[in-house]
């Protein structure tokens, strides 16, 4: 059994005002029960770390904010845009880069930039302008006239970020910006976004820490599609260390899980009790 304290966000800028909203999201595949009714806001100009294991339900969340997919319950709210009625309103004010960014190997950097301008609804006489400038941000001048083909993992990284950025939205939603990266390409891409976040709001989910520790004023936890923690890291530090986790194995030859279970959360200083994932009541 394990004893976990859940931490909930206190920090949010006062009176900023608050662009993304989550209320209750739940999503089903089939029986499977990925998202189990989370909430959380997002002020202004803050950047969150989506923080969990894989299959934890943040590619999921990240699906729905950005009108990917639809929630099976609950609603999302973009700078006051409902993302089920509004999708089309709410997908302009968003740059997506997904964890597996769709690029075209046989396109070069530049002709690809050009045709997301154009799918963007953005006027031809203005893609070279908007060209100039995702390439000077995100740093791709060298290898622009480049196929996409014949650049590295961390080179077509930055094309990704540039097709999201070619729209110039207010948000920025990254699904696992750094994965698979060497560690200076991580670095890089690292300082890229907290340059991107001086002036927009961003949402990133990882599976590591130090990922959002190093990129994030806000860390959301999220494990088994319930969100179990939420605060800056400074914050969580200090709960964890004033709220330690317990485990507790119990073995024996009838063993009742539920009895147990219920004895352990009535006692003095337990915040909650659940049953570790992988391990059998015996």
């Amino acid at each position: 059994f394990r004893g976990r304290r859940h931490c909930r966000n206190t920090h949010a800028r006062e009176g900023a005002y608050t662009v993304i909203t989550v209320q209750n999201l739940r999503k089903e595949y089939g029986e499977f029960e990925a998202l189990k009714g989370i909430s959380f806001d997002v002020p202004k100009g803050q950047i969150v770390g989506f923080l969990g294991p894989n299959g934890a339900g943040k590619s999921t969340t990240m699906k729905i904010l950005t009108c990917f997919m639809s929630a099976s319950e609950g609603s999302v709210t973009v700078d006051g845009l409902d993302a089920y009625s509004e999708s089309t309103a709410v997908k302009a004010k968003i740059g997506y880069l997904p964890e597996s960014t769709p690029l075209y190997s046989d396109m070069i950097a530049y002709e690809y930039l050009e045709y997301v301008a154009a799918m963007r609804g953005i006027a031809a006489s203005e893609h070279e302008e908007r060209i100039r400038n995702v390439a000077a941000t995100c740093g791709l001048k060298t290898f622009i006239g480049q196929e996409i083909g014949t650049l590295s993992k961390g080179q077509r990284q930055r094309v990704g970020l540039a097709q999201a950025l070619i729209h110039d939205p207010p948000i920025l939603i990254l699904d696992e910006p750094t994965s698979g990266l060497d560690p200076n390409q991580i670095v890089e891409i690292r300082s890229l976004i907290r340059s991107l976040g001086k002036d927009r709001t961003i949402i990133l989910s990882t599976h590591n820490l130090p990922e959002v520790m190093e990129t994030c004023d806000r860390l959301i936890v999220i494990h088994q599609g319930e969100i179990v923690a939420d605060g800056t890291a400074q914050e969580l530090e200090e709960r964890e260390a004033t709220n330690p986790q317990v485990f507790l194995t119990i073995r024996g030859d009838s063993v009742d899980g539920d009895h147990l279970h219920n004895a352990i959360a009535q006692l003095e200083g337990v915040a909650s009790v659940r049953c570790a994932p992988g391990i059998e009541q015996r």
